[in-house]
């Protein structure tokens, strides 16, 4: 490796590093005949080069609406996002489900690390890259977070300004959770001792010179019986129906440093202020689902831009519902929310 010499720098290049990805098909959902797919590579303002599966109409005349795709929260492009975005390109657009920094294919050291000031990095860096493709118009870009990256998403669309259409699918914010657990149960002093045990997990981290992962989903044989429905979700998706060797939620997890950015911000506090439109879609008995419907009450009451935020409740759908089960994964309505709203 070339040594630099910092001291004497005076352009700041946007270069991409050297990053490995595999051509195998290799996702946990199948091809789609009617869409065209290559892997691509950009790289964001943190000098991380992304990696992204690219999905187009095999037939389209003209330019195509471009569409940023990702999540779920420590799943990969083979999982979730893909299928999205797959099937959204069937559909007329031209997509990029990305792994984020710091795992997948994605490069950035050290591994296994989230936080959310590159996690909105990202998804500017993919409208970037949409952006300034000869086939998208880049007057109509849009972007879909599922689970926790619906958080970045809403997060997201507060700040860039060439983002005219979001959709969150069964979202997070995963700042709320981080901070005050499930259904706000963690009072200060909860949160105090959270701290301490981070701030420890963080000195013996230095000692030991390498990083304590929180841990992905038990195995289903390690799984209690009494444990909560939603935990028996995540198993069966992570490690069952949805497993895939580069996800975090299938294997350890991430770093526990990752908590840090998680613990102390307040993620979405200048979603009221998002102007261009915004579709939430949650499952009716997911035990998130009232992160959707707080947001969606933040954006609309006594808003000044309320008139083109919805939020689209599934009956009776849990979670994980909104991963793969295409019985309940409203694609219609997206196509037509899209389509509306990016003309």
């Amino acid at each position: 490796m070339e040594k630099i010499n910092y001291g004497e720098l005076e352009d700041i290049e946007i270069k991409e590093e050297e990053v490995t990805y595999t051509e195998e098909w290799d996702k946990v959902f199948p091809k789609n005949d009617k869409v065209n797919h290559k892997k691509v590579t950009f790289v964001n303002h943190f000098g991380i080069t992304l990696v992204a599966d690219q999905y187009e109409p095999k037939d389209y005349e003209g330019k195509l609406p471009g569409i940023a795709v990702c999540g779920p929260y420590s799943a990969v492009k083979e999982q979730v996002s893909g299928r999205y975005a797959q099937e959204m390109a069937s559909r007329g657009f031209l997509t990029i489900a990305f792994d984020p920094s710091y795992y997948g294919e994605s490069g950035g050291l050290p591994r296994y690390m989230n936080s959310i000031d590159h996690c909105v990095e990202d998804y500017q860096s993919a409208i970037d890259y949409l952006s300034n493709l000869d086939n998208v118009d880049k007057e109509k870009l849009g972007i879909i977070g599922i689970c926790g990256w619906g958080g970045y998403a809403l997060q997201t669309a507060s700040l860039d300004t060439r983002i005219k259409a979001t959709i969150t699918s069964t979202m997070y914010d995963m700042s709320r959770v981080t901070a005050f657990g499930y259904n706000d149960v963690n009072d200060e002093n909860a949160r105090y001792e959270a701290r301490i045990e981070y701030n420890n997990v963080r000195t013996e981290d230095y000692k030991n010179k390498k990083y304590t992962l929180v841990g992905g989903n038990p195995n289903p044989e390690e799984l209690p019986k009494d444990a909560p429905q939603f935990l028996k979700d995540y198993v069966d998706f992570y490690k069952i129906r949805g497993y895939h060797k580069r996800s975090l939620g299938s294997n350890n997890g991430f770093s526990y440093s990752s908590l840090s950015s998680l613990m102390n911000t307040k993620m979405l506090d200048y979603i009221n202020e998002i102007r261009s439109a915004v579709l939430m879609i949650h499952g009716e008995k997911a035990h998130s689902c009232y992160f959707s419907k707080d947001a969606y009450k933040k954006m609309t009451e006594n808003g000044k831009y309320n008139k083109n935020k919805e939020l689209m409740i599934i009956p009776n759908a849990v979670h994980c519902d909104l991963y793969d089960n295409l019985d309940v994964i409203p694609f219609d309505k997206m196509e037509e929310f899209l389509k509306n709203n990016l003309k």
